[in-house]
């Protein structure tokens, strides 16, 4: 054998014997969750109790908040990290499925620079809007808003989210004049939409319930398949005669590309036991998420079936980014 041809093998044994020696060391320093968006969210939320249940295992972890350029910042640090699995990245509907549509130049690429572990949380959009608003229902709201082109506003999360995305699509079928305003995130969107800053939001469940219930803002329609089990009372969009408006944001765990394999199998058992916990599983079941968890292949599926139907969205609606 040359030598050539024995440098090759080499190479090959001790790539294959890095991953089991990877996974029987690590952790070996703190592990860093980066979250693209700002504190208070959904993502920030899956983050701080991923990380918290990590550290109550006696593995430290914290999480940092990375918000900027609709999310492409904190996306681009995670793709750029080293694979070693001490930095972790919570991707999403938005930063994974959306941006890559919307921004010719983006410096990341939203399936291949990163490795999927397991899909945390899901939830659905929900439409509110401030009780100012003359309207109780999607029929009633379209022909206000008809009325009066260019007076009403919709809050999003930021731009590229799917709060935006929806919001623009329901501008097109509904033949409507809304003006748009992105956030950085969802918690200072729905401060200004309860304010009245703002006349309307696709919010998302979770974070509007609350409101919901206390009156500060009034739900017309929740973008769903089925009516969601936490707001039953509200309609689907396709009850208030727009099937099209489907969707919401979903929230996994990643790692760059190239991340031992063994470390990702390590990090996924992690993430299932921490979100099987009773108490972590009551309280996000409770606010209306759905905790799919799975293996990294059916994120792996997930993320690119995703990512295809974002993509036609956006064609369909010729969507631009703001």
């Amino acid at each position: 054998m040359g030598y050539k041809a024995r440098s090759f093998w080499l190479a090959v044994a001790l790539g294959l014997a890095s991953g089991p020696a990877a996974a029987q060391t690590y952790p070996t320093q703190p592990i860093k969750i980066i979250v693209a968006t700002a504190p208070a969210g959904l993502a920030d939320l899956v983050a701080r109790t991923l990380a918290q249940k990590l550290s109550e295992g006696g593995h430290a972890a914290v999480v940092e908040n990375r918000a900027g350029a609709a999310g492409a910042v904190g996306a681009d640090a995670a793709a750029k990290a080293p694979p070693d699995g001490h930095t972790l990245f919570i991707g999403m509907h938005s930063t994974n499925a959306i941006l890559p549509h919307l921004v010719a130049d983006l410096k990341y690429d939203g399936i291949k620079d990163f490795a999927p572990i397991t899909n945390i949380a899901t939830s659905a959009n929900i439409l509110v809007v401030h009780p100012a608003v003359p309207a109780a229902s999607i029929a009633e709201l379209v022909a206000y808003a008809k009325s009066n082109p260019g007076k009403l506003t919709y809050a999003s999360q930021g731009n590229g989210t799917s709060g935006h995305i929806v919001g623009e699509q329901f501008k097109k079928l509904a033949g409507i004049d809304i003006v748009h305003v992105p956030y950085r995130g969802a918690a200072p969107a729905i401060q200004d939409l309860v304010a009245g800053q703002v006349s309307m939001m696709f919010d998302v469940v979770p974070l509007a319930k609350p409101q919901i219930a206390a009156g500060k803002v009034r739900a017309l329609a929740v973008a769903s398949p089925q009516r969601h089990p936490a707001v039953p009372d509200v309609p689907t969009c396709a009850e208030a005669g727009f099937p099209q408006l489907e969707g919401g944001p979903w929230f996994g765990l990643m790692a760059p590309a190239g991340t031992p394999r063994a470390i990702v199998e390590w990090l996924n058992r992690e993430a299932h036991k921490a979100f099987t916990a009773a108490d972590v599983r009551e309280r996000f079941l409770s606010q209306g998420v759905t905790l799919p968890l799975g293996t990294p292949e059916e994120f792996s599926a997930f993320v690119a079936s995703e990512s295809s139907r974002w993509r036609e969205i956006i064609r369909t609606a010729a969507i631009r980014m703001e």
